[in-house]
């Protein structure tokens, strides 16, 4: 039974885990388009529509390195919080009491502090490389 589970339950996680990665990169290509056509039809690009570009092509590189390695570095979601943090200031400061601008730009620079903790953690405390069956 367990070799069972691991010849096809691993397999199907597996497929199905590549399926819902095509669907997120072709509901991210879509928003893209969508927001390309906004653009169009006001007739002029926004600071607000930058940042929602690059958050959608950050989700897109996402994807294209989870896709690539198996892995998915967690710096990538944080970076799209920042971005959606800034965007959301940019749109909404003028609606905000100053307390609620602070907490968000307190939760932008948390946000960056640990990007750069976890970059130092990368750089200076690596994981130790695996070992290959042949150098055993």
């Amino acid at each position: 039974m367990d070799k069972m589970y691991r010849k096809y339950g691993i397999t199907s996680i597996k497929a199905i885990e590549h399926l819902v990665l095509i669907i997120i990169a072709i509901a991210t290509v879509v928003a893209i388009g969508q927001e390309i056509k906004h653009i169009f039809d006001v007739g002029a690009v926004a600071l607000a529509d930058l940042l929602l570009l690059f958050i959608y092509l950050e989700v897109l590189a996402m994807v294209s390195h989870y896709a690539e390695s198996g892995k998915l570095p967690i710096r990538m979601p944080l970076y799209i919080a920042i971005v959606a943090l800034a965007r959301y200031l940019i749109l909404d400061m003028k609606a905000m009491d100053d307390w609620r601008i602070i907490a968000i730009s307190l939760s932008t620079l948390v946000l960056a502090a640990t990007v750069i903790v976890i970059r130092w953690g990368q750089l200076k405390l690596p994981y130790p490389r695996p070992r290959d069956e042949d150098e055993k």
